[in-house]
């Protein structure tokens, strides 16, 4: 009876020991397959997203070839991102107004001056916008220009302020 007992106990741990082999190497396998598949939708979803830049950026001086070059060659301009953020900042300089930037097209309403927020650089000629009194909020297309002496000025081309509702 003791031999029989060892036999059964034997082949109880011989069992035990191939289903944890079993159960261990297809856990395995299956965490390798999930991390593939998860490293697979990352690869994707990085793609995805580089797609989605380049396209929300095709409208930029920073990507426009013929724009760059034509400044180049039609200007002193030397530093792309330097020359964006000279124009950039000539056109914030009017947010001092104590009547608003005059190039949101916009006459004060209220306590509250319009001032532009955020300024793009589209290409060599136009500059897109957006402005807002704290309480409306608007967008503004403009031409600049850039004299002999380096000097920046603007032109309105089109204003859009949105409804108060819209907010």
């Amino acid at each position: 009876m003791r031999k029989s007992l060892f036999l059964y106990l034997f082949i109880i741990a011989v069992l035990m020991n191939i289903f944890t082999y079993k159960y261990f190497t297809s856990k395995e396998s299956s965490e390798q397959k999930a991390s593939k598949e998860a490293t697979e939708i990352k690869a994707d979803s990085l793609s995805q997203a580089g797609t989605i830049t380049y396209d929300a950026d095709i409208f930029s001086l920073e990507n426009n070839d013929r724009a760059q070059n034509y400044l180049f060659e039609s200007s002193n301009v030397k530093d792309i991102a330097e020359f964006s953020e000279k124009v950039k900042q000539a056109l914030l300089s009017y947010n001092d107004s104590p009547e608003g930037n005059k190039y949101t097209d916009q006459v004060k309403m209220g306590e509250q001056k319009f001032i532009i927020n955020s300024v793009k650089l589209i290409n060599h000629r136009w500059v897109v916008a957006n402005y807002s009194d704290g309480k409306l909020w608007g967008e503004v297309l403009l031409k600049y220009f850039i004299d002999e002496k380096g000097a920046v000025s603007f032109e309105i081309m089109n204003s859009y302020l949105y409804p108060a509702s819209l907010n």
